[in-house]
């Protein structure tokens, strides 16, 4: 991240890292992490760690630190990810949510115990990034290393390329099958991870939810291509929050042993993955972040969200089922080889299963896919976007989102989803 960016890029509650996070608290991190008292942190200096519209709920810092021990001088960049502490959106948004020990769980207890199934079969995917330090109090943070100097990117100027896409699915069914062996032999293993996007208090309370299939509906009104499905979405309309959460708590309440419930990311847009390159041009790996509403949930959940927020229009047109049975070839033959003794996922289940989160689907295109049509434009304000009513309207009028309708609406019509 350059020092000379322009501080409009960031978020507010970035550009100054709060108090406690000074040279004291830096050295007994980094005291904690070698095994060495560190003696001296000789420079420290923060900058944000992640632009307008990255993430929502946490604050992140990017720390460059100069320190010395009794074995020498050393620097490290850190990035180091927290709760906002003082009064504003964020910290009313995230009031009284476990999203920060769900992720610290993530980070130190689920995770590893995916990698360590995996390493017992001879799997050697790295699924997260090492995590140096975490606490919950008195403050929330977790630290980690900076993947920034490890060659890896997140894509700001560009959508992600097909070997990008298909990278993302081979981390995500090799997560997912693990998760599945862990729920099939342990599953009390998982129980804390049932906080997902609509156990968070005032997320429903946010503008942006409400209005999305307000402004769909009136689009279907305006494009003569969209007024059969109008009558459908007005009948849904007045209620379908209500009908949102019913089929959310349903899946949610529903905890029979299924093969196709896994532990979801939760939130598998671009932003929360980083691609690596290890020479110009030559690509290597992706890594997911940000695990805040990871949870135990139809596998659905991830694949749909991602077939909308991570797939590029033209990859989502064209090749939406060959990424999706690229993953469910991964995801059979890790379960295979990692000993996997429930009931397989079949090809044909999958499927059957894709679209079983109905009106979730229909939320995240008339709701979120808007936001990230306008989002290509690099000089909107995301957090502006989301509380202003006229500007989030005039996203479901631009052309590439009503292309994008077209072609979707069809093919869930075809589905026999558009329908009650």
């Amino acid at each position: 991240m350059s020092g000379s960016a322009n501080n409009s890029q960031f978020n507010d509650d970035e550009l100054v890292p709060p108090e406690w996070l000074n040279s004291e608290f830096i050295a007994h991190v980094m005291g904690s992490h070698d095994g060495e008292p560190v003696t001296e942190v000789t420079d420290l200096t923060f900058s944000p760690a992640s632009a307008k519209g990255d993430h929502y709920a946490s604050i992140m810092f990017r720390a460059k630190v100069r320190y010395s021990n009794q074995k020498g001088e050393f620097q490290k960049s850190l990035i180091i990810k927290t709760m906002p502490e003082e009064e504003g959106h964020k910290k009313e948004l995230i009031g009284g949510s476990p999203i920060f020990e769900t992720e610290v769980g993530m980070y130190t207890k689920v995770l590893p115990e995916f990698e360590r199934i995996l390493r017992q079969a001879g799997d050697s995917t790295k699924l997260y990034v090492d995590c140096i330090y975490h606490s919950l109090e008195p403050h929330q943070v977790l630290i980690f290393e900076d993947l920034v100097e490890m060659n890896y990117i997140v894509l700001r100027d560009r959508d992600a390329t097909l070997d990008e896409i298909h990278r993302v699915y081979f981390k995500l069914a090799k997560w997912h099958a693990a998760s599945l062996k862990v729920l099939n032999e342990n599953p009390e293993f998982l129980e804390p991870y049932t906080h997902g996007l609509f156990e968070m208090p005032h997320v429903l309370k946010e503008p942006f939810m409400k209005t999305g299939m307000e402004f769909f509906v009136e689009l279907m009104g305006e494009e003569p291509e969209l007024n059969k499905y109008k009558s459908y979405f007005e009948s849904i309309k007045e209620d379908f929050l209500e009908r949102l959460i019913a089929e959310w708590k349903e899946h949610r309440n529903n905890t029979e042993v299924d093969p196709y419930r896994v532990l979801c990311h939760g939130d598998l847009h671009l932003r929360n993955i980083m691609f690596k390159y290890q020479d110009p041009g030559t690509f290597k790996d992706c890594m997911l972040l940000d695990f805040q509403i990871s949870s135990v949930f139809p596998l659905g959940l991830d694949l749909v969200y991602s077939i909308y927020m991570l797939m590029e229009p033209d990859h989502r047109w064209k090749n939406w089922d060959d990424l999706i049975n690229y993953y469910f070839s991964v995801l059979e033959d890790v379960l295979k080889k990692i000993g996997y003794k429930g009931e397989m996922p079949t090809q044909s289940g999958l499927w059957k299963r894709l679209h079983q989160l109905k009106y979730f689907e229909l939320f995240v295109i008339s709701t979120f896919l808007p936001l990230m049509w306008a989002l290509r434009d690099k000089s909107v304000d995301f957090g502006d976007l989301l509380q202003n009513e006229e500007k989030r309207r005039k996203c479901s009028y631009s052309k590439g989102y009503i292309k994008d309708v077209k072609i979707l609406l069809a093919r869930l019509d075809k589905l026999g989803l558009l329908q009650d």
